[in-house]
């Protein structure tokens, strides 16, 4: 993020992808760091998994265990 802290907390976000295999281990290592953690609410069946954090400057991050395309295809389906 470029910039300074933030002052309040938003929901803009940066969405990085992981692998399904991944959720579990990133449910722990995130809190491990002193991030606020912040698990994803439940979605659309076959959309992936996300997992949101919040850094010391309150910039959000998304960890996301599918893909655009998924997502779209859910969507549409729906």
């Amino acid at each position: 993020m470029v910039g300074g802290p933030l002052r309040d907390k938003s929901n803009n976000h940066v969405v990085f992808k992981m692998t399904p295999d991944d959720y579990n281990d990133r449910l722990q290592r995130i809190p491990a760091r002193g991030l606020e953690l912040k698990e994803g609410r439940s979605r659309v069946e076959g959309k992936g998994r996300s997992i949101y954090c919040i850094d010391n400057d309150n910039h959000m991050f998304e960890l996301h265990s599918g893909t655009l395309q998924e997502r779209l295809r859910c969507y549409s389906e729906a």
